[in-house]
């Protein structure tokens, strides 16, 4: 598979990275055996890079899938803490589960915050001191707003973003698909390094797959983009379109004919909210007393499953 060097880190990753969010607790609730076989086949075709987070729960996987692994390998992590020790600790347990003594990369995980650098800067800076330290090799940001795209340009301590971005520009906060992409063209000419998330916009894309992923690999100064993946199909499937842009016409019609909904158990909410305001994209809200979700602004991300204290809701 084609690699590319990620901005000034000088790391060469693949153009497809792994993103583990799918198969750990908030949506297929793959065991880690499971998630680590799709890992480990994944790294044997070719790819470099695997994305996770605190939120994720996907460390058990990750660690399954590389153990005893001896090639190439970057990995991602993000904090989404508000305070720096909440990063720290973050950071510790992911290098504990992890089994490793080092994370290449970890962003600020700063979805919904407009300006990180003001609201996130003690988070920022608990970063860079355990980059001092070795245990974050790079520090990162990731955000669904341009606006903080925008600001990271003027700030090389920050060496990746992640940025969300989409044909549609479905769950981009502050503007369009066609400003998101201007800034993080600007960006990337900084040095920035740039791997995209949501190309599919959470699933809500998957009928017009090809044409979407096609869109964001397109763009200026995208250096490699982050996919989820729950089979051995689907790995196969987007590394050839990745490495050549060949398809195989039946697989991709299946791929293309799921269909992804954010599930609710109703019967069991019991109306907390605690739900709503982790929602990044202000899509669940109260309605007689029950979560509900507005499947028109959903990305499916899941992140409200990890705030339910009933557990109750899913990616399915």
């Amino acid at each position: 598979m084609q690699q590319v060097i990620l901005g000034r880190t000088g790391i060469s990753v693949s153009r497809l990275v792994y993103g583990t969010l799918p198969m750990g607790p908030l949506q297929a609730a793959l065991s880690p055996e499971e998630g680590g076989r799709l890992i480990r086949h994944a790294l044997e075709q070719g790819i470099t890079m695997l994305d996770t987070a605190e939120l994720y729960g996907s460390y058990p996987h990750i660690r399954a899938g590389v153990e005893g692994y001896r090639g190439q390998l970057t990995i991602v992590s993000k904090t989404h803490a508000p305070d720096a020790a909440t990063a720290r600790s973050h950071v510790e347990r992911g290098l504990r589960e992890l089994g490793r003594e080092r994370i290449d990369i970890v962003h600020c995980h700063a979805a919904r915050v407009a300006d990180p650098f003001v609201d996130r800067s003690e988070v920022i800076e608990a970063l860079l001191k355990m980059r001092d330290e070795g245990k974050i090799g790079h520090v990162g940001l990731s955000t669904h707003y341009i606006s903080a795209v925008r600001k990271a340009a003027r700030h090389p301590e920050i060496e990746v973003v992640h940025p969300l971005i989409n044909r549609t520009g479905m769950g981009i906060i502050d503007g369009t698909a066609e400003e998101m992409s201007a800034a993080i063209s600007d960006c990337a000419a900084s040095g920035t390094g740039i791997y995209a998330m949501k190309a599919l916009a959470g699933g809500n894309l998957i009928s017009s797959a090809r044409e979407s992923i096609g869109y964001v690999l397109g763009l200026p100064g995208v250096h490699a983009v982050a996919l989820g993946m729950l089979s051995t199909e689907e790995i196969e499937a987007n590394v050839r379109l990745f490495s050549t842009g060949g398809i195989d016409p039946d697989v991709w019609q299946q791929l293309e004919s799921r269909t992804r909904h954010l599930r609710i158990m109703e019967r069991f909410c019991k109306g907390c909210g605690q739900c709503v305001p982790a929602c990044v994209n202000g899509a669940l809200s109260l309605v007689n007393d029950k979560a509900t979700v507005d499947e028109g602004v959903c990305v499916l991300c899941g992140y409200c499953g990890a705030a339910c204290p009933e557990f109750i809701i899913r990616v399915v």
